[in-house]
């Protein structure tokens, strides 16, 4: 049995899914109706029983099997990312790489973080009394994975639920779903049991009773604010782990290693055509710096080619849909008419949006303070490193933020006052590891993924205590 087969039929009309660059059908998908949710659960409380009793070395194997598949697998796991997301070979190849790293950690998760001892003898009066606490499975999960990074993070989301012991009720991007697919597809025949994943393909109305079952135990969401306001609304009282989104700020300081700062800058800005929650979208360069890193921007931004990504001279690829790009096109109008100045790019060839450079936008337009989600990114000089950390945290959420500096005094002090989840020190602001915790602060800020951190969210300690007097 394939990953295509563990949802259920229906009648409803299959979905189509097509190229984001030249509108190809790749495929279809049969989508799940939302009145058949309460089989799902079914299906979902028997996968749960059987990954409870797994062994962990067992979950283990199953973990680093699927690991070893998708890596002989390399090439085939990354046309399927160009094709249905639109990310280049390189990057494609790049993710395929991260989501073995990410399911080699889970199967070191599964056997490493079982609980600890805990000394009741630290305590007067419980000198007789020895124990530990375990980390048990929740039971069901609802995971919900977009279309940017098709695999790993729906990696990011399996694999730390089956070293718990979990089931998931996995509902994956519409646009992007054969990457989930497929990992699914490895992981079942690198021996997980069949009932332990469930795959359904809907719209709103199946999230909604995806997430709202009493007998689901979390709900795991990457996507946007609005989603997930909604999502926080209809899930009742459980468990929610969500990763929302950001506007990342990159400071760059006159003591920089300036072609290192230009180089990570803009690999940081149009990385995956921008449609990236930890891209550089705030590149705010120190004043006597400016002109000279502003003019080295432009013309290393100039250079890249937009274009096929399933060609390997091609640097962005296209965003996913033509529908994005008009939106992206029109805010950068928008934030033009609003005073900004355009340095290059703005021109759009149906889902293609060419790398573009803004400066001057206000701080009171939306694109300062909210997600882009597309090629574009703003300069701002600044003064001094006070006036930079003001504006690096002017939005009311962030995840991720960079800063390009040889002293480290100043790098450990924005380190510290910059309000975000990871700050980079001498990288961009997407520079990310897939063990490290991941999350945001401030609005909207729901727990952490990275293995073992979405691996203790995913199972609940169980205490065992023993008197012996």
């Amino acid at each position: 049995m394939t990953a295509a087969k563990l949802h259920i039929k229906t009648g409803l009309p299959p979905v189509s899914v097509y190229s984001p660059f030249d509108g190809s059908l790749i495929g279809s998908i049969d989508p799940t109706d939302a009145a058949d949710v309460s089989e799902l659960i079914n299906r979902a409380r028997r996968g749960a029983e059987l990954s409870r009793d797994l062994p962990r070395h067992k979950r283990a194997s199953i973990l680093e099997g699927a690991a070893q598949l998708i890596e002989r697998r390399r090439r085939a796991f990354s046309e399927t990312i160009v094709r249905e997301a639109g990310k280049t070979l390189l990057q494609a190849g790049k993710e395929v790489s991260r989501c073995v790293n990410t399911l080699k950690l889970s199967a070191e998760e599964a056997k490493r973080n079982a609980g600890e001892i805990v000394a009741f003898d630290a305590f007067a009066g419980a000198e007789q009394r020895q124990g530990w606490f375990t980390r048990e499975p929740l039971g069901i999960i609802t995971a919900i994975t977009p279309y940017n990074d098709p695999l790993n993070l729906v990696a990011h989301k399996l694999g730390p639920a089956i070293a718990g012991g979990n089931a998931v009720l996995l509902k994956p991007s519409n646009l992007t779903p054969f990457s989930a697919i497929n990992l699914v597809d490895a992981l079942l025949e690198a021996g997980l049991p069949h009932d332990v994943i469930t795959i359904a393909h809907g719209d709103r109305e199946l999230v909604t009773a995806l997430i709202s079952s009493r007998d689901v135990r979390m709900v795991s969401f990457t996507g946007g604010f609005a989603t997930g306001e909604a999502i926080s609304r209809a899930a009742g009282l459980k468990k929610l782990a969500m990763e929302l989104g950001g506007n990342a700020p990159v400071i760059v300081m006159n003591d920089c290693n300036f072609d290192k700062a230009v180089e990570g800058c803009v690999s940081g800005a149009f990385w995956a055509a921008g449609q990236n929650c930890i891209g550089a979208q705030r590149i705010l360069v120190q004043a006597a710096l400016y002109e000279r890193f502003r003019d080295a921007f432009v013309a290393e931004t100039e250079k890249l080619k937009a274009g096929d990504p399933s060609r390997d001279d091609t640097d962005v690829g296209p965003m996913i849909s033509a529908r994005s790009a008009e939106r992206t096109e029109a805010t950068v109008n928008d934030a033009i008419a609003a005073g900004a100045t355009l340095l290059c790019g703005h021109r759009r060839e149906g889902s293609l949006y060419h790398p573009t450079v803004l400066e001057g936008t206000p701080r009171t337009f939306r694109l300062w303070s909210e997600e882009v989600f597309a090629p574009v990114v703003m300069l701002a000089p600044f003064e001094t490193i006070d006036e930079a950390i003001s504006m690096a945290n002017d939005p009311e959420y962030s995840l991720h933020a960079g800063i390009f500096t040889t002293d480290l005094n100043v790098a450990l002090d924005a380190a510290n006052r910059i309000e975000a989840g990871g700050v980079m020190i001498n990288d961009s602001s997407d520079y990310r590891f897939d063990a490290m915790p991941f999350g945001g602060f401030k609005y909207g800020s729901m727990g952490r993924e990275g293995v073992r951190f979405a691996y203790e969210d995913m199972t609940q300690p169980k205490v065992v205590c023993i008197n012996r007097g």
